[in-house]
Parts: structure tokens; sequence; C-alpha cells
């Protein structure tokens, strides 16, 4: 199991608007060179991450600024936006156990259900962090970086 990285990527995204916003456009091109990555996949997570309504993007060179208030975003909320599983499919179910088989009769039986609380223990732990604590540790380092 691993989660696609457009999850890191889109919060490596909003935080670097947030820091960014006051005193730079935060253009495609920006958040590429922070992210170390093509502006073509910064631009696929803008557009994943406007449709969830987090951000708001200018045409052209005018950049992107947060719609919404940091706190008001959780990790669960840019996991979501991104899709980077299908609901209620974190884990990927192996096709077709073998029912002649008395393990791969029962495994699902046996999986399902504790798959599925697992899932909702991730997603509710997510639920409790927002980009907010994510900028403020993040703009604490800058800072002591600076000193």
């Amino acid at each position: 199991m691993q989660i696609s990285s457009r999850f890191t990527i889109a919060i490596h995204v909003l935080t670097a608007i947030d820091v960014f916003q006051d005193w730079m456009k935060t253009t495609s091109e920006l958040l590429a060179s922070s992210v170390h990555t093509n502006p073509v996949v910064i631009r696929r997570i803008l557009q994943q991450l406007k449709a969830a309504d987090m951000i708001e993007v200018a045409r052209g060179s005018g950049g992107a600024k947060l719609k919404k208030e940091p706190d008001q975003i959780t990790l669960f909320d840019i996991y979501c936006a991104v899709d980077c599983v299908e609901r209620g499919d974190l884990f990927r179910f192996h096709d077709n156990p073998n029912i002649e088989c008395p393990v791969g009769r029962n495994i699902h039986a046996v999986l399902d259900g504790k798959l599925m609380e697992i899932q909702t223990a991730f997603e509710n732990e997510m639920k409790k962090t927002t980009l907010a604590d994510i900028l403020l540790e993040t703009k604490q380092l800058i800072t002591k970086e600076e000193k």
C-alpha cells in the first residue's frame, strides 16, 4: 500500500501558497521549483485543489491564493481533494481468492471489516491535523533557519 505522492505534493503546494502569497506570485512555476517537479504536475494538483474550493487561481501569471482559512482545511480534506485512493478502498484486496481453499473462501470475511476499521482510524487521524498546524511548524522552522 502506498498513497500517491499527490497527497504530500498538495500539502507542500498549499503550504508554499500561504508562505509566499504576501510577497510573490505563487505561480505553478514557483510551486514546481519548491516541490522540485514539473509545472504540469503542479497545475493538475492546483486544478484539483480549486475544484475542492481550497484555492483560487488567477489566469496567466496571477498565481494561486488560499480560498479557505488554513484552520478550515484538514489533511483529510486535502487527501480527498487529490483523489489519492477511491473512497473506502485504501487497501486493495486481491481479486478472486480461491473459494476451493478454506483460507481463500474465508479471507474476505476475516479481513474486510478489520481493513475498514483501519482505514477509518487513518482518516480520523488526518481530520485532526489542519493546514494551520503544518504552517505553524513550517514557519517556525523557516524562522529558526533565518537566525
